[in-house]
């Protein structure tokens, strides 16, 4: 037996711990800004995330509600997906406190920077990959906007690369599952996609 939720008829907390509860593992943008005041930053995981296209090659993730990445986004145009790797969880995690505005997470939590190499907000020196980003465009639904950002620069740590490609395992991304849960990497089962002409019913 299943029981049914009309979203029109549930609290939004409530809808809201549902989708993340089932749209589960998703992945982590550690998403760095600057005040357009060209000196402040601003570092935060946001886990609506993902791939939009590759060529031009887009990623995308949702501000929930107008916060500083948001406002630093629209008011420079750029920002930096920085990897989150397992090894810095509790950084992470730390990242997501409400601190309040103007404050640097940076500094706060003790976070080094490294510079970016095509656009102004720092990387975080310690996440593996850096995905530079110049603000495409966004779109707002009710409380949420989705900041789509064209990636201009990618910067990959060797030590992730394996026959220079980042190597799953070497990665060690975590997840954002539902409550106050997260996920860490597990087993990994590899399939090949099957041609039609190799299909055999």
């Amino acid at each position: 037996m299943r029981i049914d939720f009309d979203p029109a008829e549930t609290p939004v907390d409530a809808f809201y711990r549902l989708l993340t509860a089932v749209v589960v593992p998703r992945p982590i943008a550690w998403v760095s800004t600057i005040h357009r005041d060209g000196v402040s930053d601003n570092l935060a995981p946001h886990s609506f995330f993902t791939v939009s296209s590759v060529s031009p090659p887009i990623v995308q993730f949702t501000s929930v509600g107008r916060k500083d990445s948001l406002r630093n986004i629209e008011d420079t145009g750029a920002f930096v997906v920085n990897f989150a790797p397992e090894h810095l969880f509790e950084q992470i995690n730390g990242t997501a406190t409400d601190f309040p505005r103007g404050t640097s997470e940076f500094d706060a939590i003790g976070i080094a920077r490294e510079p970016s190499l095509r656009v102004k907000p720092p990387r975080v020196a310690g996440s593996p990959v850096a995905l530079e980003c110049e603000l495409h465009s966004t779109v707002g639904f009710g409380s949420s906007t989705v900041v789509f950002g064209r990636v201009v620069h990618a910067a990959v740590d060797e030590s992730v690369m394996t026959n220079g490609h980042p190597e799953y395992t070497r990665l060690r991304p975590l997840a954002r599952l539902g409550k106050n849960e997260w996920g860490t990497p597990g087993e990994v089962r590899e399939i090949a996609r099957i041609p039609y002409d190799q299909w055999n019913g």
